[in-house]
């Protein structure tokens, strides 16, 4: 093992694995350079993608202070239903709780809607006899003996991970508590949560299916975490190993191992934070950030300078969801990336996605035995990559197999030209992805079109002209780097806790010297846990927030609330700012309607010194020679032909530069395409800034 002083110890690392590309971003304060790395995913072994992408970034484990990791391996393993054989303990008498769920009906006359699908059988969810009332007072004691015939079927069962989700405990533990120290004599080699670990919020069905996930996804997901941490200090690092919630904060990798369903939308998170540290060095106060990857596209958005946020996400959409009851960035997610494959429906309709190639065996192009057509390969059909230029030229692209795939498989059977087929799979990939654009914007009372789009991810740029356009955006944002943002973004990212409980008073009733104590306690849990981590952060800072809804509702609405409100007792302050949070969220409000507080949360963020923006060197509107990389022909469906195409390289191109669309812009992880009647200039940081041409 290789041993460094600390005085040495200095290179904050970052790295973001995603379903194909594993991204490296490294930032040395001292210096003040930003090192770049990026390979395919390696799925046999994780951690050697990680390697590789910290090698061609030319850094080491060693020299690092700080590791920030995010990853898809908590989602996908929810998504794809390979977590483990898990065990559900429940309070008596409410054993179908999880498989009753919400009865959501969102299709009322589809006769073969299916609802959710538990990801633990029923056969495996075992009544404990106790009960609490719902204030926390034991009605009937916890009777061990139950606990223990459990644990017998349990481990005859075999599993592997158990969940325990028992009535009130958020307002009293000591049952959940006392049920899993025995569970975990019982069962040692078992991975067992509580749900008041993970919530302290109401709402029985919600909280049980939250610690579901959690023991779904924990063994493998913790043994993935420890992999990572015993690889690293084997490669001689000796910093702090942090992983990217979904709120976009860090927690230490520890805590992570045991709550696991913290991080299921890390990757995306630490997107939307990069996102957020541009808007800001911009001065920016709203905009959509959009990263399309591989494998899927995500995104979020920035209002008024903060990131929006979500108390329960819905995993798995809508129609079959299971909530997870924990804060995380509101993102919308659509089975569409680069490697999203094309097929053709019995209906003999066009689909793309939402399975992918992923990076074994890939695309066509890629050559590695894949020979489905793909969103990448008809960009390469297309002309908007270059065969010989993806990845810098590290990765060569056979644009005869993307060219068979989609003639075979789309243009044959559709009785269209090969080009006809490339530019219908990018139609509806761009269709496709708009929904994520509107889904965290238009759906939530936003006008999506009166904001900025930051699009990112390594194919992100690609298609972002063509999703503006769809939904009638005016701006594009492609921020430096976009192929590794995510990475970038973690980066930017701050040690957070989230805390919550459930006090349920209406706005007229509520003593705020009550509503200071609880929140006095979760500030006290949030500054130790801050504490725990050993990092010290510039700074801490405390925020404030309600879940509330008017008497007679049923879903509430966060309301961050300021010191002062809380201070001068301004329940008038409250009152207003709720009924506009509600008309924002639901287009309508109701001010002589009484409200009633539901929930009380506090976020504690340790603030973390940030890597600046750096500028770049100034030039006149028209591009150097250097820039220029020659032409090449490309496909546009506006122009209705393929036309001679100016391309660009970015890393030459200097701020105040000019380009007129059709162009393309190539850099090492990702090219940026300027459809006709696009118009781009370069700012002071080297973000490219598109004005959107009008849709034909």
């Amino acid at each position: 093992m290789i041993v460094r002083s600390k005085q040495n110890v200095r290179t904050r690392l970052a790295s973001d694995i995603g379903g194909t590309f594993t991204d490296v971003a490294a930032f040395d304060p001292k210096s003040g350079r930003l090192l770049l790395g990026k390979t395919l995913s390696t799925p046999a072994d994780l951690a050697d993608g990680i390697t590789r992408g910290v090698e061609k970034a030319g850094t080491t484990y060693a020299d690092a202070a700080l590791f920030l990791h995010g990853s898809t391996i908590a989602i996908n393993t929810m998504l794809e239903r390979t977590g483990a054989k898990a065990g559900l303990l429940i309070t008596e008498g409410f054993r179908d709780i999880y498989e009753i769920g919400r009865i959501n009906r969102p299709d009322a006359y589809n006769l073969f809607f299916t609802k959710h699908v538990p990801l633990i059988e029923r056969a495996l969810c075992l009544e404990v006899r106790e009960r609490l009332t719902a204030e926390g007072d034991v009605d009937t004691p916890l009777d061990e003996d139950s606990v223990h015939k459990t644990c017998d079927r349990l481990i005859a069962e075999g599993v592997q991970a158990v969940a325990i989700m028992l009535f009130h405990c958020y307002r009293n533990p000591s049952h959940e508590s006392r049920v899993k120290a025995i569970v975990q004599a019982r069962l040692p080699h078992a991975f067992v949560t509580a749900s008041h670990e993970l919530s302290q919020e109401y709402r029985e069905f919600e909280r049980c299916s939250t610690v579901a996930a959690n023991a779904f996804i924990g063994p493998r997901v913790s043994q993935y975490i420890a992999s990572i941490d015993a690889h690293l200090h084997r490669s001689g690092f000796t910093g702090h190993f942090l992983l990217v919630q979904s709120t976009g904060g860090l927690y230490e990798s520890k805590q992570a191992q045991m709550q696991c369903v913290r991080m299921l939308e890390s990757g995306p998170a630490a997107g939307i934070v990069g996102a957020q540290a541009l808007c800001r060095t911009l001065g920016l106060p709203d905009a959509v950030a959009f990263d399309m990857g591989g494998t899927t596209a995500k995104a979020g958005v920035i209002y008024r300078g903060e990131i929006l946020t979500a108390s329960t996400a819905l995993i798995g959409g809508y129609d079959h969801a299971l909530p997870v009851q924990i804060p995380m960035v509101d993102v919308f997610e659509v089975g569409t990336g680069g490697g999203s494959i094309a097929t053709i429906g019995p209906t003999g309709a066009l689909h793309v996605g939402p399975h992918s190639a992923g990076a074994d065996p890939g695309p066509a192009s890629y050559g590695r035995g894949g020979q489905l057509p793909t969103v990448t390969d008809a960009n390469l059909v297309l002309g908007r990559l270059g065969a010989d230029r993806f990845l810098g030229g590290e990765m060569q692209l056979d644009t005869g197999a993307a060219e068979k795939a989609i003639r075979d498989h789309i243009a044959k059977p559709l009785r269209m030209s090969l080009l006809q087929a490339a530019d219908g799979m990018l139609r509806i990939a761009a269709t496709t992805m708009s929904y994520a654009v509107k889904g965290v914007s238009t759906d939530r009372g936003m006008d999506a079109a009166a904001f900025p789009l930051i699009a990112y991810g390594g194919a992100g740029p690609l298609h972002a002209s063509a999703i503006a356009r769809e939904i009638g955006m005016s701006t594009l944002v492609i921020p430096r780097a976009p192929g590794h943002f995510c990475a970038f973004g973690m980066l930017h990212s701050d040690l957070r806790y989230d805390l919550v409980r459930t006090w349920f008073t209406r706005l007229v009733d509520a003593s705020f010297a009550d509503l200071k104590k609880v929140f006095d306690a979760l500030i006290a849990e949030g500054k130790e846990s801050l504490a725990r981590s050993q990092i010290k952060p510039a700074k801490t800072v405390i925020a404030y927030a309600a879940d509330m809804r008017y008497v007679g509702q049923e879903h509430p609405v966060t309301v961050d609330l300021s010191p002062d409100v809380i201070r001068k007792r301004d329940r008038d302050a409250i009152k207003d700012h709720f009924g506009a949070v509600h008309a924002r969220r639901y287009g309508t409000s109701a001010p002589k309607e009484p409200a009633e507080i539901v929930s009380l949360r506090i976020t504690v963020t340790g603030v973390m010194k940030k890597p600046p923006l750096e500028p770049i060197a100034c030039g006149g509107p028209t591009p150097s020679r250097d820039a220029a990389s020659g032409t090449r022909p490309v496909y546009f469906a506006e122009l209705g032909k393929a036309v001679r195409t100016p391309v660009f390289a970015r890393d030459a191109l200097r701020a105040r530069n000019r380009i007129k669309g059709p162009a393309l812009i190539e850099e090492y992880a990702s090219t940026t395409v300027l459809l006709p009647g696009d118009a781009m200039r370069v700012d002071d940081f080297g973000n490219l800034i598109i004005a959107v041409g009008r849709r034909r």
